[in-house]
């Protein structure tokens, strides 16, 4: 299992992609200079999870007539924050935070990245997959949130995301967890990228959560706004007001608190020790150091370098 590859470099990151999750080519945005690509491997109850971080301009991968190709696995995808559009057997979907789809493994495909974006993907054996669900020729569909099946795959999909140990797993355990994210696909896939139906058949706290999910997703992103919100949601800006004023809150104020919830993280954390408090703000949406500073000290009385060396001991 390859360690993680943190790289600006692009062939030691198509390397490192290839070796994980098949023959991927990676075309980079039009200033390759900036391009950024992360990937890294993990396991959880038996289950390796792939995950990818990347700016690129598209992943693709090509299958030639005549080809062999490896058919023994589908992929599992979840979007974990930013946005890309997936193109498989002539169908787009486009992802959002917490989005998550089946790949065939088989098919031609690209992943076209909106700026900087994160997946996790899991390997499913192919053919219990083909037995159980039924979408076309192409193994290629979007898990619902309307349905029982897909919320509880979504929450365990998250839970496997989680850096949450859950303890060492059997054998048998391994099998049915697997039995069970297969079983769940079969009632749970939709082709295609209709969320018209979604939306609209969310309200109130179930859209209020949904909103939250989208937030949390996305808060790396200064373009995050009310209206852009709203837009994802197909919902007017101000019944985006009204879902959180319900609670006693502005969709302003949840926003700006979660950057600083996530800031505090990074502040806290010995793995961003080295890295200035400045590109921390910058990395949660905050755009401008002073307002960060301003906003930190009020939400958590005191400042951030102080917060920082308080969390390290530093004397």
């Amino acid at each position: 299992m390859p360690a993680q590859i943190l790289s600006s470099n692009l062939d030691s990151w198509n390397d490192a992609l290839q070796s994980l999750c098949g023959p991927y080519k990676t075309e980079p945005a039009r200033n390759a200079s900036l391009f950024i690509g992360e990937v890294r491997a993990s396991e959880k109850a038996g289950l390796t999870l792939a995950h990818m971080k990347t700016n690129a301009d598209s992943i693709h991968r090509d299958v030639r007539p005549g080809e062999s190709v490896d058919d023994r696995y589908c992929f599992m995808v979840s979007q974990r924050r930013g946005r890309s559009t997936i193109r498989q057997g002539g169908v787009d979907i486009r992802l959002s935070p917490g989005d998550i789809i089946l790949m065939d493994s088989v098919a031609p495909c690209e992943i076209k990245p909106e700026g900087l974006m994160e997946h996790a993907s899991l390997c499913l054996p192919r053919a219990e997959i083909r037995s159980i669900v039924n979408i076309g020729t192409t193994l290629f569909g979007k898990v619902s949130m309307q349905c029982a099946s897909g919320r509880i795959l979504h929450s365990m999909f998250d839970e496997l995301c989680s850096d949450v140990p859950i303890g060492e797993s059997r054998e048998a355990e391994d099998e049915a967890i697997i039995a069970a994210y297969t079983s769940l696909l079969g009632t749970s896939l939709r082709c295609g990228d209709d969320d018209h139906e979604v939306m609209e058949n969310l309200s109130g706290a179930g859209l209020r959560k949904f909103a939250e999910k989208l937030i949390n997703g996305s808060l790396d992103s200064p373009s995050l706004s009310p209206g852009t919100l709203a837009e994802e949601l197909r919902i007017s800006v101000r019944h985006l007001y009204r879902l959180f004023e319900e609670e006693g809150e502005s969709v302003c104020r949840y926003i700006q608190r979660a950057r600083l919830q996530r800031s505090a993280e990074d502040l806290s954390s010995s793995r961003f020790k080295h890295e200035t408090i400045t590109s921390i703000a910058y990395r949660w949406g905050f755009a401008d150091s002073a307002h960060f500073s301003r906003s930190f000290k009020k939400e958590f009385c005191c400042s951030p370098r102080e917060y920082r060396n308080t969390a390290l001991g530093v004397q």
